[in-house]
C-alpha cells in the first residue's frame, strides 16, 4: 500500500525547475530505441503538468531540448522536433481547458519552422490563461543566455538606455530568457545524475536540488510529491546563518 504524503499546502514552490533525464537509458532497459523512451517520456510530462497546476505551481520550467542536444545523431534530433510539434497540438485542448499557459526560452532561432510554428501557435493560443505557466526550455544553453544579456545590457550601457550604476542583479535578470519569471524554489533532476547540465546557471543560485534515481517516463505525481516534501523539510537560509 501506497503510503500517502502529507504536504504543506501553504508551502509549495512556486517555481519549479525539471530536468527530465532518463528516457534513453529507460528504452535501452526495455529493449527499445531511444525515441520510444522519448515519446513515453511526453506521458510523465503530462502527468507532471497536470499534478503541478492541482498542487498550486505557479510555474513549471523543463528542460526539454539543450543547445548541446543538436550534436546528437540527425535521426534522434529530428524525432524530439516532430514529437514537439505532435505533443504541443495534441495538449492544447487540455491546456486551455486547465488554464495553462505555455511559454518557450532559449534560441529559438535555431528550431526548424514547422515546430517554431507550433510552439507560437501554443503559446499564442494559450496567452489569456492565468493558471499555471508552462515553460519550456529548448534549444537552451545557460551560458549562451548569460552571454546575450550581458550583450543587450552592454547595448543599454552604450546607448545611454541604462547606467553602469543602476545595473544590478534585478536589473541584469531583466535581460534573461526567464524575464518576468520568479527563479526556481526547486529543481528535480530525474535518472540520478548529480549535474545542472547548463540549465539556468544565473537563476539557479539559491534553488534547492533534488535527485531521484527514478527514470523520467517512470516519473509520477508521487515522485514529485516526494520531491516538494523533501523541499518542504529544508530551511532555506540564501546565506544567512541559521535561524535559532
Amino acid at each position: 500500500m501506497t503510503e500517502t504524503i502529507q504536504l504543506d499546502k501553504t508551502r509549495i514552490p512556486e517555481h519549479i525547475a525539471i530536468i527530465m533525464d532518463g528516457n534513453g537509458r529507460w528504452a535501452k532497459l526495455r529493449g527499445f530505441l531511444r525515441t520510444l523512451g522519448h515519446r513515453a517520456g511526453t506521458d510523465s510530462t503530462r502527468r507532471t503538468v497536470k499534478a503541478c497546476g492541482e498542487l498550486g505551481v505557479k510555474v513549471l520550467t523543463i528542460y526539454v531540448f539543450s543547445w548541446e542536444n543538436w550534436k546528437r545523431p540527425s535521426l534522434e534530433v529530428s524525432a524530439l522536433m516532430h514529437l514537439l510539434i505532435e505533443m504541443v497540438y495534441k495538449e492544447i485542448d487540455d491546456l486551455n481547458k486547465n488554464n495553462v499557459r505555455l511559454k518557450a526560452i532559449g534560441d529559438l532561432s535555431l528550431l526548424p519552422p514547422k515546430t517554431m510554428e507550433a510552439l507560437e501557435f501554443g503559446m499564442r493560443s494559450t496567452a489569456n490563461n492565468t493558471g499555471l505557466i508552462l515553460n519550456l526550455a529548448i534549444s537552451y544553453s545557460g551560458r549562451t543566455e548569460i552571454i546575450n544579456a550581458v550583450k543587450l545590457a552592454a547595448k543599454d550601457l552604450n546607448n545611454g538606455v541604462l547606467k553602469e550604476s543602476d545595473l544590478t542583479e534585478e536589473k541584469f535578470s531583466a535581460y534573461l530568457y526567464t524575464k518576468g519569471l520568479p527563479d526556481p524554489d526547486l529543481l528535480i533532476r530525474t535518472g540520478g545524475d548529480m549535474r545542472i547540465s547548463n540549465f539556468l546557471l544565473w537563476q539557479l543560485a539559491y534553488t534547492e536540488l533534488y535527485v531521484t534515481d527514478t527514470l523520467w517516463p517512470d516519473f509520477e505525481k508521487k515522485h514529485l510529491e516526494e520531491a516538494i516534501a523533501a523541499y518542504q523539510g529544508r530551511e532555506r537560509r540564501f546565506g544567512k546563518v541559521q535561524e535559532s
